[in-house]
């Protein structure tokens, strides 16, 4: 199916990540030219762009004047932006209950998922206002909206993206009328970081036995849910939704 993203200008934060680089590969197979966001992994952003024939861009996105700066820097290099992937996020691997998560920890996780997707959001819809049109997809997870024992901090942060913060933006744009706000909400997604961490038959098993599809999401999985939202041509009244790439999930089992 077109998607009429050929030409078009996409921004990709975090996009050296597992999922991120998915999403980066699917959108350049569409003849969009990629902005791939990095933060810390210089090198996998530059080998990424290089691949897709993109460019590689680096933010610390946790400061309003660097989300600011960096889309100023692709609008004056590429003319626009049309497309902005809000997926830039970062997981704490120690699995800890609420009571002995520490301020610093949930400090820490707040600004790095909830802190960074609004600043790019900021950022991005500040000039999807001045030209009257673009497209916004924040990355949320199924810990928003199921819960996730261990992980409050990112559950908690997930979810405010998930929920006040998509349909608050949604119709705040509501004024400016060509721009549309959605989610998408991944399961569990096999990147090569939990590869590395070691997905064992346990854990497939527990991940999903309240799925319909008893698999988990590759990180393709979840870019072609992105490309669909982003795609004026195929989702063009749609906003304010969340798409969950999560095999039919209706629940987490409590250990």
């Amino acid at each position: 199916m077109e998607t009429g993203l050929h030409g078009k200008v996409v921004l990709v934060t975090g996009g050296a990540g597992g999922i991120g680089q998915a999403i980066c590969r699917a959108f350049a197979a569409e003849g969009a030219h990629v902005v791939v966001h990095y933060h810390s992994s210089a090198a996998a952003a530059i080998s990424l762009a290089e691949e897709i024939d993109g460019i590689a861009i680096h933010a610390d996105l946790r400061e309003t004047k660097e989300a600011l700066s960096m889309v100023r820097s692709i609008v004056s290099d590429f003319g626009g932006l049309d497309v902005c992937i809000a997926n830039a996020g970062n997981y704490p691997t120690t699995s800890k209950p609420f009571w002995e998560i520490d301020a610093e920890r949930w400090v820490s996780t707040m600004n790095s998922n909830l802190g960074v997707t609004v600043t790019t959001a900021r950022a991005f819809l500040g000039h999807a206002a001045e030209i009257g049109q673009g497209s916004i997809v924040m990355i949320g997870s199924t810990a928003g909206i199921y819960g996730e024992s261990g992980h409050a901090d990112y559950a908690a942060a997930k979810g405010a993206i998930t929920s006040g913060l998509l349909m608050t933006l949604k119709n705040d744009v509501s004024q400016i009328g060509g721009v549309r706000v959605n989610a998408v909400a991944p399961g569990w997604t096999v990147t090569p970081k939990k590869i590395e961490q070691g997905v064992d038959k346990e854990i497939v098993e527990s991940a999903t036995a309240t799925m319909a599809l008893k698999k988990l999401a590759t990180p393709e999985d979840v870019a072609s849910a992105v490309v669909i939202l982003s795609s004026d041509k195929i989702s063009g009244h749609i906003t304010g939704q969340i798409i969950e790439v999560a095999g039919g999930m209706e629940g987490r089992l409590i250990p």
